[in-house]
């Protein structure tokens, strides 16, 4: 969906000991993804094939950043296990979360559980939403994404 949203400023703690600041990005385009939870299987193969695409997203002034409700440790770990070149934002308080509107009621095993829904939003350079994906799935996400940042 084409969106032509401004994002508000917003700050986390990210991997690396740093604070994440959107205003202070310098990239051309940031790529936010929203995922559920770090290590488990869809959001391994998600990281992972952004991690793969990442020099060419860099190439088009692409900045990439995963957003999840796991802590920093949490974020190191899964960081380092999978050799990802990007930052990982850690909302443990999902301000971020409830900014985007990414956290719904889903079903796991049966249960209704409150969970992030996977999401990934590109923002230009003044930080309005050029386009957001919902509820997707993973296979093919991550080449969608870098052919919608090459058209801008």
């Amino acid at each position: 969906m084409e969106k032509k949203e401004k994002v508000g400023d917003f700050s986390l703690p990210c991997t690396g000991g740093k604070m994440f600041q959107l205003s202070m990005a310098k990239d051309k385009f940031v790529v936010l993804y929203f995922y559920p939870k770090d290590n488990t299987p869809a959001c391994t193969t998600e990281g992972a094939q952004f991690r793969d695409r990442y020099p060419e997203f860099r190439k088009l002034g692409c900045g990439i950043y995963g957003v999840s409700r796991d802590s920093l440790k949490s974020h190191e770990g899964f960081k380092a296990k999978l050799g990802l070149p990007f930052d990982l934002l850690a909302d443990t308080e999902e301000k971020v979360c409830g900014q985007f509107e990414v956290i719904k009621m889903k079903n796991l095993y049966g249960k209704q559980v409150r969970g992030i829904e996977r999401s990934t939003f590109v923002l230009d350079r003044e930080r309005v939403i050029r386009r957001e994906w919902r509820g997707l799935k993973v296979p093919g996400h991550v080449q969608e994404v870098f052919d919608f940042v090459k058209t801008l």
